[in-house]
């Protein structure tokens, strides 16, 4: 008799195993893709934050006040596949349509290599480029040449993978280590062409691509307004 009732507990023991792991694995799927799930975040400047851009990527002159700025965190795909946080400034006014294009962005699975504020680089646009970084504001020229301000120094516009999608021109390329990807073809991880899905998730909000120009061809660069 205690054989049999120790056969029936421990087949009352396998059975609520076994149910444990069918529960289980969905449970499993679905925090898994909560973990996943892209993350976005909108605040203003923090104090840290302005006292680090001013005298760096932004000082007194600028074309945009610092209240008008808002810091984005952002998840995004870098080169490996992996899930990883990044941040951008950009203008107040298009924050939440950066938020929305970054998503589908997410959601195709594009590759960004990296994604720090221009100040890790002491704002230089040269160091950022060359170290593959994708950047939003930085009050500087356009070109580097004055007198007129970049989209860059309102915080509208985006430079996405700038060695993947360099800027060509009449004096080179920009950054010189994307020289290799001045050839568009093939499409490579973490290049951008004209009506894929980066350049359609940027139309939708407005926003054109430094791709399209005729000469020179900015391929990495987004803007509010074309320029």
């Amino acid at each position: 008799m205690r054989d049999d009732a120790w056969v029936r507990r421990s087949a009352v023991a396998v059975a609520l195993s076994l149910a444990a792991l069918v529960v289980a694995g969905p449970v499993a799927e679905v925090a898994q893709a909560r973990a996943d799930a892209y993350r976005a975040t909108v605040s203003r400047l923090p104090g840290d934050l302005r006292e680090r851009m001013i005298g760096s990527s932004w000082r007194p002159g600028c074309p945009v006040k610092l209240r008008d700025l808002r810091l984005v965190r952002l998840t995004h795909r870098n080169f490996s596949g992996d899930r990883t946080w990044g941040k951008l400034v950009v203008h107040r006014w298009f924050a939440d349509e950066i938020v929305r294009v970054f998503r589908k962005l997410y959601e195709i699975r594009f590759k960004i290599r990296r994604m720090h504020l221009v100040d890790r680089y002491g704002a230089d646009d040269m160091r950022s480029m060359k170290a593959d970084n994708t950047s939003a504001f930085n009050c500087r020229y356009r070109s580097g040449v004055c007198c007129t301000w970049s989209m860059h120094a309102y915080g509208k516009a985006i430079d996405i993978n700038p060695v993947e999608n360099p800027y060509v021109g009449s004096w080179g390329v920009s950054p010189p280590n994307g020289a290799a990807y001045v050839d568009r073809t093939p499409k490579r991880k973490g290049m951008i062409a004209h009506r894929d899905k980066v350049w359609k998730a940027f139309r939708r909000i407005g926003w054109e691509w430094g791709g399209d120009w005729r000469w020179p061809v900015d391929y990495q660069h987004f803007s509010v307004n074309g320029r």
